[in-house]
């Protein structure tokens, strides 16, 4: 999330007319409901996280320990459970 500058991008009246409820402040402007993306939708993080996962799981089916695999990708003992229980 960036920052723009109310002065490059609004009218000076309304500038004025939310000045008139806060001033000097960082405010967030929420995006419309039909402008919201899911969760991953502009990247490719939900690919790399189901790669992570299958892979986790595959080394789970050889023979690696819970420990070994949280150990192994910097995770949480729990998180890798979660993970070896959706993949099955």
């Amino acid at each position: 999330m960036g920052y723009v500058k109310a002065n490059d991008v609004l009218p000076a009246e309304i500038i004025e007319q939310i000045q008139d409820y806060i001033e000097g402040e960082t405010i967030y402007i929420p995006k419309r409901p039909d402008h919201k993306k899911c969760w991953g939708e502009d990247t490719d993080t939900k690919e790399v996280l189901a790669g992570r996962n299958h892979n986790i799981y595959n080394d789970y089916c050889h023979g690696l320990s819970v420990k070994a695999l949280a150990d192994k990708y910097f995770l949480a003992e729990r998180s890798v459970k979660r993970i070896i229980m959706k993949e099955t």
